[in-house]
């Protein structure tokens, strides 16, 4: 189909205002992600100001014959908004949080309203929205939405797609599908909200959601753990569970060269060790209720004295070998800075092969032994850095290869042998960043020829021009 993005334009301008239709060195803000791979040419970003304007846009995108490629804060790291002469639309003018509903535990918010905003929205209430990761202060409800994104309390609270009761799509070809349901039992046919979520816009654009909060915790108990082997930090992870009541929030692992690239990229976070140990654990327990939660004559929070009780006994029991404990909510930042700055360390190193696998949370370190022993037969030079959501089993392996080696094919040759090893686990190439771009080869590799065909069928069906997000997580032709 012959492409006719001038006339889109003409179309727009009127419809949204020429502030809204941005074009040329305009858009440059919107081409970038976070890891500077993939650097998008867009004939113009489109900022609608509500659904009814976000409908009008496709509208006008399919009238054309004009791929349309959502952006919402751009923090994606497999190239999901890349374009080359699409149309861009940015939901950052939808950003209103229309509601919170203390009573429900709900909040009725826009696509465009950023991830922080809304846990201040929900503190209010004394509630909050238990998505937590680096990119909170820029990441956008639909891009979570749409990529279905984890974070650090997934292990508490599941993924966004578990923190979501409704939502509103705008579908291809212009038409409302409106899903704003607060119910948390609907049995009135398919779970149709569950198709746009980790869709990342290949089937409609999200506008809009009905989300669950929590009671925000009135306490955490914040720890640094030192262990020898990663094998013991499941046992240990097992008894803080069984001991507090399900009460962790966060278990995230770093090993010692994690512990190292951060000492040379970020000195200024400091170490919570005199020596850097073979393993890391950050934990964090939250709790609300008052018999925890209350300090003491003596000034100890109960919760707080748990956690220090039940590493006591790990540390009698050889599972640790040391701990600190943050007695005050700077230690606790400090410690949290540490982990969050995975994405500012890992970048920081070019060439880099990045990936987000998940393994059961038992295989972890069968994961990096197997790693660790076959990855020298592809690129003897080749260094590993890994940080991970250990408590749901989910690892960032970044893979630095030689640089002199790191032509495509060698990338995905080793890309490869980490789906291998992951297969062979029985885990998954994708955790919490989506596919995009990044990860079509390993979906045409890896993923069931017959779950592949059930996709493109939805695809069409839905989106029968192929305008929204084309070319995005799923393969073309047959999987291999």
């Amino acid at each position: 189909m012959t492409l006719h993005p001038t006339a889109l334009l003409a179309d727009l301008i009127p419809l949204l205002g020429a502030a809204h239709v941005l074009t040329g060195p305009d858009t440059d803000r919107y081409t970038h992600d976070w890891t500077g791979k993939y650097t998008a040419q867009p004939c113009a970003v489109a900022r609608p100001a509500n659904t009814e304007q976000v409908a009008a846009c496709l509208r006008l995108a399919s009238q054309h014959g004009i791929p349309v490629v959502p952006v919402s804060g751009n923090t994606g790291l497999t190239g999901a908004t890349y374009t080359n002469g699409g149309l861009m639309i940015s939901l950052e003018r939808l950003n209103r949080i229309h509601r919170v509903n203390p009573a429900a535990r709900t909040a009725h918010v826009d696509a465009g309203v950023i991830l922080s905003a809304l846990h201040q929205a929900a503190a209010q209430h004394g509630l909050y929205f238990p998505l937590w990761f680096g990119a909170k202060g820029s990441a956008m409800i639909g891009g979570a939405l749409s990529t279905n994104a984890g974070g650090s309390n997934v292990l508490r609270y599941g993924s966004t797609r578990s923190l979501c009761l409704g939502l509103e799509v705008v579908l291809a070809d212009g038409r409302i599908l409106n899903l704003m349901s607060e119910l948390h039992k609907d049995n009135s046919g398919y779970d149709l909200k569950d198709l746009f979520i980790g869709a990342e816009g290949t089937l409609g654009i999200i506008t809009a959601a009905v989300v669950k909060l929590v009671p925000a915790p009135r306490a955490h108990a914040t720890a640094s753990l030192a262990l020898t082997r990663l094998t013991d930090a499941l046992t240990v992870l097992n008894q803080l569970q069984e001991t507090t009541g399900g009460l962790v929030e966060a278990f995230e692992f770093m090993p010692a060269s994690y512990s190292q690239r951060l000492q040379q990229v970020r000195p200024d976070l400091g170490q919570p060790f005199a020596t850097i140990p073979p393993v890391t654990i950050l934990v964090e327990l939250g709790a609300t209720a008052p018999d925890l939660t209350t300090a003491l004559p003596d000034g100890t929070v109960p919760l707080t004295t748990l956690l220090q009780t039940t590493l006591a006994q790990a540390l009698d029991q050889g599972l640790i070998q040391d701990a600190v404990i943050a007695q005050t909510e700077a230690q606790r930042s400090a410690m949290w800075a540490r982990r969050e700055a995975a994405a500012e360390i890992t970048f920081a190193v070019k060439p880099f092969i990045d990936t987000d696998i998940a393994v059961p949370l038992d295989r972890a370190q069968d994961f990096l032994t197997a790693l660790d022993a076959r990855l020298p037969a592809i690129d003897p030079g080749a260094s590993t850095l890994v940080v991970a959501h250990l408590g749901d089993g989910n690892l960032h392996v970044t893979v630095f290869p030689t640089p002199s080696q790191a032509a495509p094919d060698q990338i995905d040759r080793i890309t490869a042998l980490i789906e291998d090893v992951v297969q062979d686990l029985s885990g998954s190439f994708s955790a919490e960043h989506g596919v995009g771009l990044s990860k079509l080869p390993s979906m045409a590799r890896r993923k069931s020829p017959v779950a592949l065909d059930v996709m493109r069928a939805i695809k069409a069906a839905l989106d029968p021009q192929n305008l929204m997000n084309p070319g995005k997580v799923i393969p073309s032709g047959q999987s291999e």
